[in-house]
Parts: structure tokens; sequence; C-alpha cells
């Protein structure tokens, strides 16, 4: 087996965060979980053995803690996997400054805060970071303001990580999910299906029958060259191998795991038509 790591996960009770988990604890690693829900990561702990340590990416305190308590169970520091993350939606013109400020602490203030407490052990160890960012890092959409905005500036944070620290060996990289299936997602998704009306088995057309969720997922991702959402253990592989000794020259790196939909032109989908075989009688 690989050299057995320790590594912290925020954001790990749910989703793209306890997919990475139990990937990690699987391939025999050590793993701290932290989030500020005590239920999901106390079902997860019981699962796979990850140790649980819920608590707010966004308090000082906490993030220290966290740090330390990986050093009083495991003695050292190898990996950590910035997950957490919120949202909320607003054109620059509507954001309420509470928002804007919420999602800031979280999303990057969380990160710095943690990181500052991390960096003397994982050089060390010449341990790896991967940050887990969005597509809304490098592609915007409408009413999305501040979470593309706290992606970016994640992105960037992580990056300055590779610049400041790639000589004394520690890595540090981005993950860029798309649409993945998990609770945040979820909660965006049946908005959208009570918005379109797909509540109820969805709409004519492209649109795949089902639940309004899953109508949902199929209609806004139809057009990706992949065709569907994504799910947490195909990101949570990204995120490993980023942590691995297999990407040992990888540092400073975005990664999109979007299913091609930052390699997509949104320009030409007008021309997007089917070529059909013509009938025996045509030719």
């Amino acid at each position: 087996m690989a050299e057995q790591r320790v590594v912290i996960v925020t954001g790990g009770g749910t989703g793209i965060g306890a997919a990475t988990a139990r990937l990690l604890c699987e391939a025999g690693h050590h793993v701290l979980i932290s989030g500020r829900r005590p239920e999901p990561l106390r079902r997860l702990a019981e699962e796979t053995g990850a140790v649980a340590y819920p608590s707010d990416v966004g308090d000082p305190g906490a993030a220290t803690g966290l740090v330390q308590a990986a050093l009083d169970s495991f003695g050292r520091l190898d990996g950590l996997v910035l997950n957490a993350g919120i949202g909320r939606g607003g054109a620059v013109g509507d954001l309420s400054l509470e928002d804007w400020d919420e999602v800031m602490r979280i999303n990057v203030t969380g990160p710095l805060l943690l990181l500052r407490a991390a960096i003397p052990h994982l050089l060390r160890t010449r341990g790896a970071v991967v940050a887990v960012a969005s597509v809304a890092a490098l592609r915007n959409g409408t009413s999305n303001a501040v979470y593309a905005t706290s992606k970016a500036a994640l992105l960037q944070l992580c990056r300055s990580l590779a610049v400041d620290y790639g000589r004394q060996g520690l890595r540090a990289n981005i993950v860029c999910p798309g649409w993945v299936r998990s609770e945040m997602a979820d909660r965006r998704m049946a908005r959208f299906a009570e918005e379109a009306g797909l509540e109820g088995g969805g709409m004519a057309g492209d649109i795949v029958q089902g639940g309004g969720v899953d109508s949902a997922y199929a209609e806004t991702t139809r057009i990706l060259p992949m065709g569907r959402p994504g799910e947490p253990p195909e990101v949570a592989e990204a995120i490993s191998w980023l942590l691995s000794p297999a990407a040992s020259y990888v540092n400073g790196s975005t990664l999109t795991v979007d299913g091609g939909a930052t390699a997509l032109d949104p320009g030409t989908l007008a021309f997007d038509f089917r070529i059909e075989p013509r009938g025996e009688a045509e030719r």
C-alpha cells in the first residue's frame, strides 16, 4: 500500500467532501472531516473510520483546533482539501452586504484561516492542498456574483500557495467541478424545477421524465458534451490523485471536472443539429 497520509477534508459530511473522505479512508489514509452539521459527520465517521470534527471554517479558533486535532490524533498533517462552501444568488446590484460577507467568510476567509494554521505542518511533510472551487471561478452565470467571485478568489489563493511555497515542497492545486449531484446542487435544482414547472414528471422534449430534481439536472446538463451531471466520487478521484505522489510535479494547476462544460463554445449552440443517414429510397 502507498504511504499512509493524514488529510483534513472540510465540508466533509456530504457531497464531494464525503466522497473524498470515503475514498481516502478506503485507501488506508487517516482522514479528519469537518463541517457545521455534526450528524452527517458522525454518520460518515461511523461508516469509514474518519475522525469527525464539527466546526465552522470561518472561525479562527476552529481552524486552529482542526489542525491541532489532526496533530493530536496522528502526529502529522500531509494533505488539506478545502471543500466547504456556500452559495447565495443575486446580481451585483441586488446582493445584500450580509450575503456577500457570509459567502466570502465561508468560501475565502475560512480557507485562509485554515491554511495559515496548516502551512507549517504541511511544509514539514512536503504536503499537498486541493481547493474545490467551481467552473463558476472560470465562467459566470446570471445572478451568481458573490459565489463566482468567491470561487475565483479561492482559486487565486491556492495559486499563491503554489508560487510562494513550491520551493519548500508544498503543492497546491484547484479542482473546478461543474454540476455535480450534491445537497447544495439538489437545492438549486429543486428551485429551478419549481420555477420551470418541472415538478411531477418534467416537460416534453429532451428532458428526462421523472422527479422535478432529476428533470432539472437533465435540463441543465443536456447541452454538455457528456450530457449528464457528475457524481461526487468522480470529483473525489481527481482530488485524491492531486493529493498523491502521482501528481508530484503538478502545482498551481486548475483541473476542470465538468463533463466538458468549459470546453464548449456557447456561441456555437445554435448550430448544434444532427445529420441523419438518408433512407434507401433517397440514395
